[in-house]
């Protein structure tokens, strides 16, 4: 347990040993207020411990944010059962161990039903009121969560963007255009062969610019076509050589990485018959490498690296593994790594963002509402019971608002959870797929 929770308890016990001794008990001795002290710390720690541990189990198994439904449901039967263990334990410590005012047969008898039955209900109610507050810390979080992953989309909207900008280069497409004005005149079947190169590039640019992971296969396919172009464009002075495990065309990789790390090896380094670029593709571990000798070109000004970043940062988006960048005297390598699954990729389109949000807007605030209702009644049922039991012990009268206001609790929360807005929706959805099959 964290020290800031046994604080809170020792807290607890301490205002609970001065209420009840100075209201309830008629002898003022140091002797009686060591008692009331050590009774209080007992039903403090045992309750607040034992349900802290029931809490802590079904956070871990079931979190509110996972498994909202199940947890409710598991929460109510939980505290109830451990409750009614936690109170007869504390009780028969109290009457039959400490102070001896019972003995063990008349303490399960309805002499002491009353007894018991009321610090189960006033155990419950607390209890039931620190599950609705660690419900509401879990949605905070929860909505923290979503901030933060709202953030990550426009970060990635953003990176989808910038690597478009980089993809169809305006010098490529220009330079590959010189090309092919040049080869009409040449070789009329060679510049239909790169007119057909140039399709096939484009279309795979348009077809994979709304993915965020493609296989090796299709990656390689792409980047062997692209390679085609630039052995076209400077014949015997760029060479390509692709080594490429056959296990890992089935893995994954950024879209389009590849061309922008073969541009980048043409537009930084010069390359001649005498002295070709040499650029290779090949497996290394988990990665996929691509590695070129270093024959740095004369830059009139001052590269940006921004399809370096733009690959560093399309990865960070999806993985926690890094790219790693080599540089020597002699060689110039990019490490990307190799992903053996798709993750779990929060993606919204741009034209249902504002009803996601909505949505979600709404479904927070029904929570928010019944879990205000909730924690209402947890804080106002049990000051009523105080003032029932202070005032008129002899004429019970908090059981009609206790009962009245908490099936209109159970009423709330079969609405928000049970048949609700989403149960309408699965419905929906369910009678629209059998009428689709028809």
């Amino acid at each position: 347990m964290r020290r800031k929770n046994i604080i809170i308890l020792l807290w607890i016990s301490l205002g609970t040993t001065l209420f009840f001794f100075l209201f309830f008990n008629h002898e003022k001795t140091f002797r009686a207020f060591m008692i009331t002290m050590l009774l209080s710390v007992m039903y403090t720690f045992v309750l607040g411990v034992g349900n802290g541990v029931i809490n802590e189990f079904l956070n871990k198994r079931f979190p509110w944010s996972e498994a909202t439904r199940t947890r409710a449901v598991l929460s109510i039967v939980s505290i109830i059962i451990g409750n009614f263990i936690l109170v007869y334990f504390c009780n028969y410590m109290n009457y039959v161990v400490i102070q001896k005012t019972a003995t063990a047969e008349e303490f399960f008898s309805p002499k002491y039903g009353f007894t018991n039955w009321f610090m189960i209900n006033i155990a419950l109610l607390i209890t039931a009121f620190l599950h609705a507050k660690g419900f509401m810390e879990e949605l905070r979080k929860t909505s923290r969560k979503e901030v933060v992953e709202q953030k990550l989309i426009a970060k990635s909207a953003n990176a989808q963007f910038e690597s478009l900008k980089n993809q169809l280069d305006p010098h490529f497409l220009f330079n590959s255009l010189n090309v092919l004005s040049a080869l009409i005149d040449e070789n009329p079947g060679k510049a239909q062969k790169f007119t057909a190169s140039m399709s096939k590039i484009y279309r795979y640019v348009l077809e994979q610019k709304d993915k965020e992971l493609v296989t090796v296969e299709d990656e390689i396919e792409f980047a062997k076509t692209y390679c085609d172009l630039l052995k076209t464009r400077f014949e015997d002075s760029v060479d390509f050589v692709f080594e490429i495990r056959q296990e890992d065309l089935r893995r994954y990789v950024v879209p389009l990485s590849l061309q922008l790390l073969l541009e980048n090896c043409i537009k930084h380094n010069f390359a001649t018959s005498s002295k070709p670029l040499i650029i290779r593709i090949f497996s290394e571990n988990d990665t996929l490498c691509i590695e070129n000798n270093l024959q740095v070109r004369e830059q009139i000004k001052e590269s940006s690296g921004i399809g370096l970043a733009n690959i560093v940062q399309r990865y960070s988006l999806l993985t926690k593994k890094n790219v790693f960048i080599e540089k020597s005297e002699d060689y110039f390598k990019v490490k990307l790594p190799v992903l053996s699954n798709k993750p779990n990729i929060v993606s919204i389109k741009p034209e249902n963002e504002d009803l996601a949000y909505e949505r979600a807007k709404k479904r927070v605030k029904e929570l928010k509402s019944f879990y205000g209702n909730l924690t209402s009644y947890c804080i106002v049922i049990p000051f009523l019971i105080i003032i029932n039991l202070l005032t008129n012990p002899k004429h019970i009268w908090f059981y009609f608002p206790m009962f009245g206001w908490g099936i209109g609790v159970i009423a709330h929360g079969v609405s928000v959870f049970a048949i609700g807005k989403n149960w309408e929706d699965r419905k929906i959805r369910e009678i629209l797929e059998k009428q689709s099959k028809r």
